[in-house]
């Protein structure tokens, strides 16, 4: 509904999609309702994104919706046609989490190490409606990045606030809570976890942890995190995704020489199939409870 309206308004914004149409909620009346401004590659991720890097060369605005777990397959043009050339399409990456497809062939855990490293793409992990819709707007609207945005796993949050962030300043994570000794990034989906462990721990021993939404995968805040070193032993961070090349890697050897312990969390590079999520979560010390007794630990 959302990119029908933007359409609408602009003739240059394209949908497009390699044979999972749904994912972006473009149902047969609503393929027809875009007409030309809905593109099915077919089961071709390489030609999808080859296309919306071509349009954006041009100043068109694609938005490419994919699931997580086929992004492997056009890497290759994500780098190649899209990032050495700076084109500033949009992709959209879905059901990249512990919560999505679980079945070894459909496994969406590994998109943070993937994209996160490929020079000159902005990838964002959005927290709630608000802030996906606000981020395609910046996204489609700008012409400076490639940009892909991670959709939440899960069910997404909606919380009614106005996003009001201007994410053209890359890489400005945002404290949602400010307190000391410990710092909880909880990036994208596993922000809530963050949260709900913060408030574990507060309730535990009366320490009131700092809470970050880092927003940007793919870039670091270095001046915050330069600060947190004034009045936090340790910082944790949290993503929803193989741990190996991820988002929490990247804080970890920013604080390589200094004197902030730092905890990754998220999930260990293996390939599950069929799984129970409660079970592959308390397997990764993925519960506030266990986060929360990690962090009283250090502490000590």
């Amino acid at each position: 509904d959302y990119l029908l309206e933007k359409m609408k308004k602009d003739p240059r914004v394209v949908a497009i999609t390699s044979a999972t149409p749904t994912v972006m909620g473009f149902t047969e009346d609503k393929r027809k309702e875009a007409g030309s401004q809905f593109i099915d590659v077919g089961i071709a991720e390489e030609t999808a994104v080859a296309v919306a890097s071509g349009i954006a060369a041009n100043g068109g605005k694609p938005v490419y919706g994919v699931y997580s777990t086929f992004v492997q397959r056009t890497f290759d043009q994500i780098s190649q046609d899209l990032c050495i050339n700076n084109n500033p399409a949009t992709i959209v990456t879905f059901w990249g989490s512990v919560y999505g497809m679980n079945d070894v062939t459909h496994l969406g855990l590994q998109d943070i190490p993937m994209l996160s490293n490929i020079p000159n793409l902005v990838y964002l992990a959005p927290t709630t409606k608000e802030e996906y819709l606000a981020m395609l707007d910046w996204s489609i609207d700008q012409n400076e990045h490639p940009v892909a945005i991670k959709l939440p796993g899960g069910e997404l949050v909606s919380d009614g606030k106005t996003v009001t962030k201007d994410f053209s300043k890359l890489n400005q994570y945002e404290v949602t809570q400010q307190g000391s000794k410990a710092a909880i990034i909880g990036l994208g989906t596993f922000y809530g976890l963050g949260k709900e462990t913060a408030a574990l721990f507060e309730e535990k021993t009366g320490v009131r942890p700092t809470v970050i939404n880092p927003y940007y995968i793919t870039g670091l805040d270095e001046t915050l995190l330069e600060n947190l070193k004034k009045d936090h032993s340790v910082v944790i961070t949290l993503e929803d995704g193989i741990l190996d090349g991820g988002f929490g890697e990247k804080i970890a050897r920013f604080y390589g020489n200094s004197d902030v312990k730092v905890l990754n969390y998220g999930l260990k590079k293996e390939f599950l199939d069929r799984y129970d999520v409660t079970e592959v979560l308390k397997k990764n010390h993925l519960t506030k409870e266990q986060i929360a007794e990690d962090i009283e630990k250090i502490l000590q």
